[in-house]
């Protein structure tokens, strides 16, 4: 039984930091993809950042430089490390694991397999 357990999220006010875990159990880890997604109520979900096997990352342009996510395999662990954030960053935080066997990324969310239950984050001006 797949399970990604989110935890870290929280109440801040803009420019402060959080960093958000995702702990996978079930799954082969190791030659996933991952990825960050969040989703605001009434609003499409949209991808933040995503991790392949390999290691290579992208972001999304709202938060590229500010962001900053990875991966510990030992733990089978992803990390979300937020920073300056922003009141509109404010939403349902969400993590996403599929099998990607090659080196390769994945911002279709609709092709992940698995979610979380995920975390909240709400950032007060």
């Amino acid at each position: 039984q797949v399970q990604l357990v989110e935890s870290g999220g929280g109440s801040v006010q803009a420019g402060g930091s959080l960093r958000l875990s995702c702990v996978a159990s079930g799954y082969a880890f190791r030659t996933s993809c991952m990825g960050w997604f969040r989703q605001v109520p009434g609003k499409e979900r949209e991808g933040v950042a995503v991790i392949d096997s390999s290691g290579n990352t992208d972001y999304a342009a709202s938060v590229k430089g500010r962001f900053t996510i990875s991966r510990d395999n030992g733990k089978n662990t992803l990390y979300l490390q937020m920073n300056s954030l922003k009141p509109e960053d404010t939403a349902m935080y969400y993590c996403a694991i599929d099998y990607c066997p090659g080196a390769y990324v994945k911002w279709d969310q609709y092709e992940y397999k698995y979610w979380g239950q995920g975390t909240q984050v709400t950032v007060s001006s």
